[in-house]
């Protein structure tokens, strides 16, 4: 595109695609054989019908389990500071009240602009009947995506997902290449490890600044670091939390931090890496290829890490 597209038109074209999708994602798995027939040519009991079911991965969808995510904030205007309010509407169809604390909050709320470049950890405030609202800022004009990152009171851990827009002139960015180098506010992180669908991969982050590598980290929301992984495309999500814990007597407050996550399918992921040194929050970003290993089978099946946490340690 050589000059900025209209938003208007982007989301038009967003609609059709998501519909399309949709419509994909909706079909019911294939049912199974025609009765058999007995000795006397009637047909017997038909054998009950094969359903495959596929584990969606978290965020795609913006009502599961009977929770809706349901954004009370329909646009943002680029560059001016917004209150984004939304609530999480229980089985009940009122909003819910009463969250479990996970990693120190009751709700942890990414943004993230549909080309994968600009990214936001936030955590709204809850009022008494079941509003959540954050001050929200974005930089440009484009669809972005929100995802709720929540847990019930007394039900499972859940990632909902809902578009949102910011009207204007619309260009969108080549996404950053492949890199297992990112800088951030003058810190450099080194990425180490792979993606494989389907299997559990180790991936390491080193933190350095001036060459020093950085050993005294500060716990953030009760870890020493916090990766988000979103599919390149879909936005498919994936939070994940490094091994061990501060304060576990045996994990070093730096300069590595090792994760252990699964992606369900092979391509490209946006990984973004937060963590607090000097009482500031840093976010490095890294755009990483999952594939799957040479000689190996595809995965049948894929496991929906987009509502769990994954981490050993907490």
């Amino acid at each position: 595109m050589n000059t900025p597209a209209r938003l208007g038109t982007y989301v038009l074209g967003l609609a059709v695609v998501f519909a399309g999708a949709f419509g994909v994602g909706g079909a019911v798995g294939a049912t199974g054989p025609a009765p058999a027939k007995n000795s006397h040519g009637d047909h017997t009991t038909p054998p009950p019908a094969t359903q495959t079911t596929e584990h969606v991965p978290g965020g795609l969808q913006v009502s599961q389990n009977g929770y809706t995510l349901t954004p009370r904030t329909a646009t943002i205007t680029p560059g001016t500071q917004t209150d984004f309010r939304f609530t999480v509407d229980g089985p009940d169809g009122r909003p819910v009240t009463a969250y479990e604390t996970q990693h120190d909050k009751k709700l942890h709320l990414i943004v993230v602009s549909r080309d994968g470049v600009v990214f936001r950890h936030l955590h709204p405030e809850l009022s008494g009947e079941g509003i959540w609202s954050v001050p929200l800022t974005l930089p440009d004009a484009g669809a972005y995506r929100v995802f709720a990152d929540f847990v019930p009171q007394g039900a499972e851990g859940l990632t909902l997902g809902a578009d949102l827009y910011a009207p204007g002139d619309y260009a969108p960015r080549v996404l950053p290449a492949p890199s297992r180098t990112a800088t951030a506010d003058g810190y450099t992180v080194r990425l180490d490890g792979t993606l494989t669908p389907g299997a559990a991969g180790r991936l390491t982050a080193e933190i350095s600044k001036d060459g020093k590598p950085m050993t005294d980290l500060q716990p953030y929301l009760g870890a020493y670091g916090h990766l988000v992984a979103l599919r390149v495309g879909d936005l498919a999500y994936l939070h994940v939390h490094p091994d061990g814990a501060p304060g576990d007597g045996v994990t070093p407050a730096g300069p590595g931090i090792t994760f252990y996550a699964e992606v369900p399918s092979r391509g490209d992921y946006r990984l973004f890496l937060d963590f607090q040194h000097d009482g500031a929050v840093h976010t490095a970003a890294f755009t990483v290829r999952a594939e799957q290993p040479s000689g190996a089978a595809a995965p049948t099946a894929t496991a929906d890490h987009g509502s769990e946490h994954s981490h050993s340690g907490h």
